[in-house]
């Protein structure tokens, strides 16, 4: 094998060029494929100032020097890298490797054996409760045009526990209001979903859509249900500012945004009897297990089974004090 390419590239430079080709083909998300490529230019880079530049060159004893490279590296204010950080730079690198194996670009794969990082997953910090919840949604002025749009944002963040990017993507073909329901498309890892709007989240969007969305758009109209300060589409940023000060004039004293409301929503429906399942299908989780984490966060149903069962949950009154 040519230790490098007709182009006078490395050889190994070529190959994570057409792995990132690759993934694009497979329809990987843009997301996916730019973390993907910073990782292996990351990689790259430290193998080229060992000398390496063919994947052959690549053993498994590297591969380990590489991991306590990355688990050393510091970032711009001073700490190391997460984690979480670590196991994408690995995993980006064991799944180049098992495409270079199964393309015959190498006869033996050292990250075949690669362990990853373990991740841990935190429970959510911060969850609102009803109340709170409801003393958000009442901030708003809906007498205004942006007032109703963000009414009906809120409503719908609550409603369906939708992420932001999915929220800001939603185009008036992707409501149906009559059959109240509304179509994420290509969420995470590129899926889509149904989820149901519920009554009040439909009514208020319905509101928005025929007395202030046409009114907020600006020139050619691109669909986007929720339009942001320039008459287009409501960009990500301005969604997560927009959404967080309301939380913070709310008074509530829990940090978040877009996600508190998901958070909240996947916690009060499984505090509400809702199955595990049907809520991993709203959030559009791959692995039950990611939904479950929600389940430990969901105190008031464990408190209220706990009250039921437990002999010692409910009495009557304080047991009284004997003196020695």
């Amino acid at each position: 094998m040519s230790r490098t390419s007709s182009f006078s590239e490395p050889e190994i430079t070529v190959r994570v060029q057409q792995y990132l080709e690759w993934l694009d083909l497979k329809n990987y998300s843009q997301s996916t494929i730019k973390y993907e490529s910073f990782y292996l230019r990351q990689f790259v880079h430290w193998l080229s100032e060992r000398g390496i530049i063919s994947p052959v060159e690549v053993t498994r004893g590297l591969l380990e020097r590489y991991r306590r490279h990355v688990s050393r590296m510091v970032k711009p204010n001073g700490k190391t890298l997460s984690i979480k950080t670590q196991y994408l730079h690995f995993i980006t690198i064991r799944g180049f490797f098992r495409y270079l194996s199964k393309n015959n670009y190498i006869m033996y794969n050292p990250a075949a054996e690669f362990e990853l990082p373990k991740l841990s997953q935190p429970l959510p910090r911060y969850v609102m409760s009803v109340s709170e919840v409801e003393s958000v949604l009442k901030l708003p002025n809906v007498r205004t045009l942006t007032g109703m749009r963000d009414r009906a944002i809120l409503e719908l963040f609550y409603a369906t526990g939708m992420r932001r990017k999915e929220l800001g993507l939603l185009k008036l073909s992707d409501i149906d209001l009559e059959r109240g329901i509304v179509l994420i498309r290509e969420g995470k890892y590129k899926k889509d979903r149904v989820v149901p709007l519920g009554e009040r989240a439909q009514a208020w969007l319905e509101k928005y859509i025929h007395e202030s969305r046409h009114l907020l758009v600006s020139g050619p109209d691109d669909e986007y249900i929720f339009i942001g300060r320039t008459g287009k589409g409501i960009q990500y940023k301005y969604l997560t500012q927009l959404v967080g000060e309301y939380i913070a004039a709310s008074g509530i004293n829990k940090p978040g945004s877009c996600h508190l409301f998901r958070h909240s929503m996947a916690t009060l429906m499984l505090e509400g009897g809702a199955d595990v399942r049907y809520v991993q299908e709203m959030l559009g989780h791959v692995k039950l297990e990611t939904t479950q984490i929600y389940t430990k966060v969901a105190i008031n149903k464990l408190k209220e089974v706990h009250a039921k069962s437990h002999p010692g949950a409910n009495l009557n009154k304080k047991p009284e004090l004997t003196e020695d």
